[in-house]
Order: structure tokens, then sequence, then C-alpha cells
């Protein structure tokens, strides 16, 4: 191949070798833009990949910020129903407590309408126990300044009895966790007997 046409070949030959390198050139350079668009392609590929990736978890956030919310709210509604259960209850119990005066002041009394009273005052207490209201049973434990009110003072001369809460004159109440009525109580103060 020093150039010059070899004497077997025809102008036809001649121009198909021509057109087949040339073909080749062409196919180089098509290959070569191919590769650039492919790669021009994976690189939006792996941008939107990254954009959805991005999306999705700007979806699980934005879920799970209303989620958050709606508990939110539904604990904040809870709390506001307890808080109106408590202020019912309190009309309610202030009611039993005016029925435990009546019964206290006739204890000695079993007339028909002594046990009425009595009746009426276990059925609202046994209605307000059915909505989650408990009384507190203070009377010969600690006393506890969250769940009583100290109203008056007893002096012992037994020191296991200090600061136990000996007599009650008004129940307290709790609703779930929270008291809704302190109780009003006496508590036991232990006093050394005197040294004779």
């Amino acid at each position: 191949m020093d150039g010059n046409p070899r004497s077997d070949e025809t102008p036809e030959t001649q121009a198909s070798a021509e057109r087949e390198a040339e073909g080749a050139s062409s196919d180089t350079q098509a290959e070569a833009a191919q590769d650039g668009e492919v790669a021009r392609l994976q690189s939006e590929l792996e941008a939107a990949r990254r954009r959805v990736n991005e999306l999705a978890r700007g979806l699980q956030d934005l879920t799970k910020d209303r989620e958050e919310f709606k508990q939110r709210i539904t604990r904040e509604r809870e709390r506001m129903l307890d808080v109106e259960r408590g202020n019912v209850a309190r009309t309610l119990l202030e009611a039993i407590d005016e029925l435990d005066l009546v019964l206290a002041n006739s204890q000695q009394d079993q007339s028909p309408l002594v046990q009425g009273v009595r009746m009426i005052r276990d059925s609202l207490l046994s209605k307000a126990q059915a909505t989650g209201i408990e009384r507190l049973q203070v009377v010969g434990r600690p006393y506890d300044p969250n769940l009583a009110e100290a109203a008056d003072m007893e002096v012992t001369p037994v020191q296991d009895d200090d600061q136990k809460v000996v007599a009650e004159f008004r129940a307290g109440y709790r609703l779930k966790d929270r008291i809704i009525r302190p109780a009003r109580v006496k508590v036991a103060r232990y006093v050394a007997p005197a040294q004779a």
C-alpha cells in the first residue's frame, strides 16, 4: 500500500474502500457521540434519582409531622375532656359531701328517709366511680401534701404515728392521675412525753 492504486482495483472498488474508511471514521464519531449522550443521560438519571430520594424523605418527614400533630391534638383533646370531667365531678362530689353530712348527723336513725338518702349517695358515688373517679384512701397513711390538706393537728405520744393521717374531714378524689380535689385531714404530730 504505497498509495498507488492497485491495477486489479477498479474505480468502483476504490470508491467502496473509501466509503468504508469514511464509514469507519463516522462510526467512531457516532460511537463517541453516543458515549457522550449515554454519560449525559446517566448523570441526568442520577440527578433525578437524588431528587426522587430527596422528595421521598420530604414526604416521609411530612407524614411523620402530620402523625405527631394528630397525636398531639388527640392528647390535648383528652386533657381538655379530663379537665371538664373534673369540673363536673367537683359539682357531683359537693352533692355527695352534703349527703354524707346528712348521713353523719343521722347515724342512729334507720328511717326509710335516711335509707333513701343513703341509697342516693351510694348511687351517685358509684356513678362517679364508673367515670373513673376514685376516692383517695388517706386515713392511717403518712401525710402527703399532694393528696391532702392538713386542716387540723393532733398530738400523739406514739412515735410511729408521727405525720400520719388520723381523721378525714372531707374526702379527696382523683381522676386518672390528676387530683381533682384533695382530702381535708387531721394529722398526728409526735411530741415526746414530758419526763417528770
